[in-house]
């Protein structure tokens, strides 16, 4: 089933609450939390205590993205905050299925991640370990950024790895995802789809949301 989770990366950080409840009324399946610290990537954005928060207004997932130097003291911090899905990348660690098994251990959804110029080859031991794979579709850090073209083939190919090795992760994309290419990346198998500018630079965030949903629907018959 193919999901979509709102990035609030993109949404009006004075009215973040009315933003997810707006999203999850019209049908968002999960909210993804951006987390960046200044030092994996140049921009500084929310910390567990947004996650906290977040509990209080939505009963959605909450997808926290690490995008940090330090996984392994971030992951507890976002776990008690409540984060339900947590990502790491697989550039920031030199102990990755240590903090895979962390991720685990607190009881949630355990994610890798890579960036666009990171291979697939990266994914080949800690694939059965993970509940999903986040694949960055434009170089993390800043939001709105154009889609890279070259990642509908990775895409496709990390499809074929899972399923021909007979896993269930997940495979989720991040950056440049619209409603003009939103058909295509489910053709290429994307199954989770995270969504900023798309949904909440648009005059009307929930029409976004049911136009994808109206996609995904189509493509889920056939």
């Amino acid at each position: 089933m193919i999901q979509i989770a709102p990035s609030l990366l993109s949404a009006d950080f004075s009215r973040i609450a009315d933003a997810v409840r707006t999203v999850e009324k019209a049908g968002a399946d999960l909210i993804h939390v951006d987390v960046m610290d200044g030092h994996f990537v140049p921009t500084l954005t929310f910390g567990p205590a947004l996650v906290a928060a977040l509990k209080k207004v939505t009963t959605l997932p909450l997808d926290v993205h690490l995008m940090v130097d330090n996984p392994a003291e971030m992951i507890p911090l976002f776990a008690e905050a409540g984060a339900d899905w947590i990502s790491i990348h697989v550039e920031a660690t030199p102990h990755l299925h240590r903090d895979i098994s962390a991720i685990r251990r607190a009881g949630r959804k355990a994610g890798v991640v890579l960036n666009p110029a990171t291979p697939l080859a990266a994914l080949e031991v800690i694939l059965p370990d993970v509940d999903f794979v986040l694949l960055m579709c434009v170089n993390p850090g800043r939001g709105s950024q154009p889609f890279i073209e070259a990642s509908h083939e990775r895409i496709r190919g990390l499809r074929r790895r899972v399923e021909e090795r007979g896993l269930a992760a997940l495979v989720e994309i991040d950056g440049g995802v619209n409603l003009d290419n939103f058909e295509r990346l489910c053709d290429d198998g994307a199954q989770v789809f995270v969504a900023g500018n798309a949904v909440f630079g648009r005059p009307d965030p929930a029409e976004a949301i049911r136009t994808m949903r109206e996609i995904a629907a189509r493509k889920e018959r056939r």
